[in-house]
């Protein structure tokens, strides 16, 4: 393994890491909140399995000498994250334990366009030229199909529902394509990330998440305006909103007060 591979492949690593860590975070958000109790159990469900598969590549990068896995999780500052800034973003005004006056549609949307852009690097990473990653994402990519279906259906439902489920969701649309580019970018090791045949080009999944959503989008008439955008940065180069701080001061909160507590 070169100096080059390794700092590619650990940066690809992060990015994998810490999306399905912060987003599992902002899903456990909603636990109590969902609009009924089955959501409850199945939104539950999901954000359990995404937290397993940031467990996974935070295992990777221990064994790759990068330190503990909790600590990797846990006490890590801000900007050595490396998720996409749409995963990060509050939920809505308030606070879970105050006032928490959260954004169905947003979530929903979110989710969908995380859930898409997923399965579609899942299946790129199972050609990776690192077998342990290939292994971990033959055996995710599995059950990431119901999970994209659980989205797909609550998206297409509320945007052929009412009027005012209609026009919520195009808010929604509007807020998360405005940040939508952040989950396509690579970095900058993107490049060298595909030259040594870790993952696909950013290219390549910017190409078939475009045509995975503009699919969605067509069956629900809705056309959205101009390219998604990286309005609040880039997270894959350690750009973030203050959003990111917040959350992971709640998360760490515990383990920072005694490092023997596992985070998983």
């Amino acid at each position: 393994m070169t100096p080059e591979y390794r700092t590619a492949l650990i940066e690809l690593l992060y990015q994998l890491a810490d999306d399905n860590f912060i987003l599992a975070y902002r899903g456990s958000e909603w636990l109590g909140l969902t609009p009924h109790i089955e959501e409850d159990v199945a939104f539950s469900s999901i954000n359990q399995n995404a937290m397993g598969h940031a467990a996974i590549y935070y295992q990777m990068l221990e064994d790759l000498g990068e330190g503990k896995s909790d600590d990797l999780a846990l006490l890590r500052p801000p900007a050595a994250f490396r998720n996409a800034v749409l995963l990060e973003l509050k939920n809505g005004p308030g606070n879970y334990w105050d006032a928490p006056d959260y954004d169905w549609a947003f979530a929903v949307v979110r989710h969908f366009f995380f859930d898409v852009f997923k399965s579609i690097r899942l299946n790129a990473l199972k050609k990776s030229s690192y077998p342990p990653l290939a292994a971990a994402a033959g055996k995710i990519v599995t059950e990431q199909a119901y999970h994209l279906m659980h989205w797909e259906t609550w998206f297409v439902q509320l945007m052929m529902s009412t009027d005012e489920a209609r026009r919520r969701m195009e808010k929604a649309l509007s807020l998360c394509w405005a940040d939508a580019g952040g989950l396509l970018s690579l970095g900058k090791w993107g490049a060298v990330m595909a030259e040594h045949g870790l993952t696909a080009t950013e290219a390549e999944w910017r190409d078939q998440w475009r045509q995975a959503i503009g699919q969605s989008f067509a069956r629900v008439g809705y056309v959205p305006i101009g390219e998604p955008g990286m309005a609040h940065g880039d997270g894959r180069n350690g750009e973030h909103t203050a959003d990111l701080g917040e959350a992971l001061s709640i998360l760490s909160e515990v383990y920072r007060s005694d490092p023997q507590a596992t985070g998983w």
